[in-house]
């Protein structure tokens, strides 16, 4: 069974990519992605998301999308499950300013994720971004 954030992820291939915008099959980024599979699970936005720009809080070391998922989201068990929300630094010691939903896992895992010059795609979970995952999150359960 797939789970429901999944199915709603791959509703969103194909959109182009467009910095903090998240309208599925018009445009969004990563964050916007994630957002709107998160209207698709719970309705609402958790909290609004003041503007960013595409090198997040870089330069001052922030870790604004961490601090975020660890506000709304639950820290992942030890298992790599579909579904589960994943966070990248793209570089070590970087900020993790990149997200993902984990579409399969296993012999053969892919993630889905928004991506500059890409747009929305599915993308093989291979070991270069295995290893900038940063951490793992899943939904929280509707209340």
């Amino acid at each position: 069974m797939t789970a429901p954030s999944i199915a709603l992820a791959r509703a969103w291939i194909g959109t182009p990519y467009v910095h903090q915008a998240s309208v599925q099959g018009v445009g969004c980024d990563c964050l916007g992605l994630l957002r709107g599979v998160w209207r698709g699970l719970y309705g609402a936005e958790p909290e609004a998301v003041p503007p960013y720009t595409p090198d997040w809080a870089e330069p001052q070391g922030d870790e604004r999308l961490l601090a975020a998922a660890l506000r709304h989201l639950q820290p992942a068990g030890r298992d790599w499950e579909p579904g589960q929300v994943l966070l990248f630094r793209m570089r070590r010691g970087a900020v993790a300013k990149h997200v993902g939903l984990l579409s399969q896992a296993g012999d053969r895992p892919a993630f889905i994720h928004a991506y500059t010059g890409h747009g929305v795609v599915e993308s093989p979970l291979s070991d270069p971004w295995r290893r900038r995952v940063a951490a793992r999150f899943e939904f929280p359960l509707k209340g």
